[in-house]
């Protein structure tokens, strides 16, 4: 009886072998499929991006206050003079303003410039004005006067709170060939009404011919690293239009909002300086590098206002320089609706027009407005005693400029332009 008792464990061991076999199978697949195909995981959070942590400042809302404009005014050699004439035409206390004269300028002329602007007793006790010490070379046709625009706006964004710091709404480029159609109180006023994120830069991407004489030679610009001013240069070979991005042409002369130039300085995502190299090689590149990153930027291409608020005279088709301004061309300017005008030779006697007709500027006095609470008795300066800077006098440049701006962000005329 002892055997058989021996071969009964021996036999139930057997019937259990199969299935154990088969889920010792089934098991190893198993593991053997959750360690080399691993279950989706979920997408990490969007605060892990780089992008997501650096991003522009949020624009003031419209109305919120009254905006503040940063301008650069440039100029070179023999502009010191028209400098300071544009710069108390465009002067109002609450703004920002850098003058930069070029490396072609004598030295002199910009501690001479800084100086009559240090003893000015309104811009003195203001502080609102500095002028660039180490100046720039600039080549109109290279990328040395875009480097300069960047380094002015770096400067507004983070200089010291007297020098601008972040207080500004609306970077504006200028030179000392340009000069104001309407009083700081006038585009004061109709800015104030605008969403803070408005860009104003006329631009297209039909560059038509502009492919074959500026996008595909390739030039390279002295003023990056020498002492003195040369023309730019062609190298013999030639290059492909980028298909990493499209390219914009237009006006050199803009209004940006301060997000936007912040995301020019800090390109958080790399397109600015991408661009930025690319165009270092390119001629006439004012004329498209701030145009092709506002397109090619998902956050700013549907805030883009297709005009660069200038009145210029063009031939046509347009040569590389415009007309100088006289005073035959004054109603026209008027009549542009621009709060701008350009290119005019220095002390033309259209700007002593201007001044009388429509700045009701003095000699060698600032545009007066609502912050001036002097008197005008015996000719006196109304402007230099610094009233209240928020109490706006707009006249009939304002109405002007609101037609302007209205016509311009019209349904016709605002979406249906942007970036095409």
């Amino acid at each position: 009886m002892k055997p058989l008792a021996h071969s009964l464990p021996a036999a139930v061991d057997r019937r259990w072998l199969l299935p154990l076999a088969l889920g010792s199978a089934l098991s190893l697949l198993l593991l053997v499929a959750l360690t080399t195909y691993p279950s989706p995981s979920p997408s990490p959070p969007s605060l892990l991006f780089v992008e997501h942590k650096l991003a522009p400042s949020p624009p003031s809302p419209a109305g919120a206050s009254l905006p503040r404009i940063a301008y650069l005014i440039s100029g070179s050699a023999g502009d010191a003079s028209a400098l300071r004439r544009v710069l108390l035409a465009l002067y109002h206390p609450r703004n920002r303003y850098i003058l930069h004269l070029d490396a072609e300028a004598p030295d002199a002329d910009r501690r001479g410039l800084a100086a009559a602007l240090a003893g000015h007793p309104v811009i003195a006790s203001t502080g609102n004005v500095h002028v660039v010490d180490r100046a720039n070379l600039i080549t109109y046709r290279g990328p040395t006067m875009v480097a300069n625009t960047l380094h002015a706006a770096a400067a507004f964004l983070w200089g010291h709170a007297g020098a601008g710091g972040s207080d500004w709404d609306w970077f504006i480029n200028l030179s000392a060939s340009d000069y104001p159609l309407v009083t700081q109180d006038d585009l004061i006023h109709v800015f104030s009404k605008l969403p803070r994120d408005l860009n104003f830069i006329d631009h297209t991407s039909d560059i038509g011919w502009k492919e074959f004489q500026r996008a595909k030679p390739v030039i390279i610009d002295p003023g990056l690293y020498l002492k003195k001013k040369a023309d730019v240069f062609w190298i013999p070979q030639r290059r492909s239009v980028p298909t990493a991005f499209k390219l914009f042409t237009g006006s050199a002369w803009m209004a940006l909002s301060r997000p936007f130039v912040e995301y020019c300085i800090w390109g958080w995502d790399n397109l600015p300086r991408t661009v930025l190299m690319y165009y270092s090689n390119f001629i006439s590149s004012p004329e498209g590098y701030f145009h092709t990153v506002v397109c090619n930027a998902e956050e700013f291409k549907n805030t883009t206002v297709n005009h660069d608020l200038h009145y210029i005279s063009w031939d046509n088709p347009p040569k590389q320089h415009p007309h100088y301004l006289t005073v035959e061309d004054l109603d026209r300017m008027v009549a542009s609706d621009a709060p701008f005008a350009r290119k005019f030779h220095r002390d033309d006697p259209v700007l002593d027009n201007i001044d009388e007709e429509i700045l009701a500027r003095g000699v060698d006095m600032p545009t007066p407005g609502g912050w001036c609470a002097g008197t005008q008795e015996n000719g006196s300066d109304p402007c230099s005693v610094i009233g209240n800077t928020s109490l706006l006098q707009p006249g009939r440049g304002a109405v002007r400029l609101k037609r302007l701006v209205t016509s311009l962000l019209s349904e016709e005329k605002f979406h249906p332009r942007q970036c095409k």
